[in-house]
């Protein structure tokens, strides 16, 4: 049930933001190789975004899990608070139209805080289960920026949008909505694996 929720919401993410892209802005390019790069843009960037919602909830929360890790890593737990903070504006960020200087920003934190968490956890001396995991997200972050279109890039000047502006900015705000509520429901019981 959790893993199809999971999926579930990021399908009807992924198909939402190629569906906005494709009617919010003019395509150059009507190719298959560029509607495959499109949904490979949106698929990348909505786990990105949803990961970095759940953590945010899950830090927020400051639920067993996130507490038992930052104290193995020697964190202080104030950091969550901090971590968790931050990590709702990438995911909205990421995920809303405009602003490509400021997706710079998001992509940016997103990578030091997988790389960090990475290093964190290789430096301790974890295994690999536990370090690859925040690595993989460092990379699939680096898809995300690479294929993004050039609306989403500096220093182009964004497309003109043909769609209401409220539609554009919808869709980020509930699907982060969405996956804040998937990432509650969620929740995982007790502390990480040892």
């Amino acid at each position: 049930m959790t893993a199809a929720l999971v999926i579930s919401l990021i399908v009807i993410t992924t198909v939402a933001g190629v569906w906005c892209t494709k009617d919010g802005e003019v395509v150059q390019a009507q190719t298959r190789a560029a509607l495959v790069r499109l949904v490979a843009y949106w698929l990348f960037t909505v786990l990105i975004a949803f990961e970095l919602a759940a953590g945010a909830l899950w830090d927020v929360l400051r639920i067993e899990y996130v507490r038992v890790d930052l104290t193995h890593l020697g964190y202080p737990l104030y950091l969550l608070g901090i971590l968790g903070t931050w990590r709702i504006p990438g995911a909205l960020t990421l995920l809303m139209p405009r602003f490509p200087r400021l997706k710079e920003w998001a992509y940016a934190g997103a990578f030091f805080d997988y790389t960090g968490a990475a290093a964190s956890h290789f430096l301790v001396g974890h295994q690999a289960q536990q370090w690859m995991a925040p690595l993989i997200f460092s990379g699939i972050t680096l898809l995300s920026w690479s294929l993004r279109p050039a609306s989403r890039r500096l220093p182009g000047v964004a497309s003109p949008v043909t769609r209401k502006l409220a539609l554009t900015w919808a869709f980020p705000i509930l699907s982060v909505v969405a996956m804040l509520m998937v990432a509650f429901l969620t929740l995982p019981k007790g502390g990480p694996p040892q």
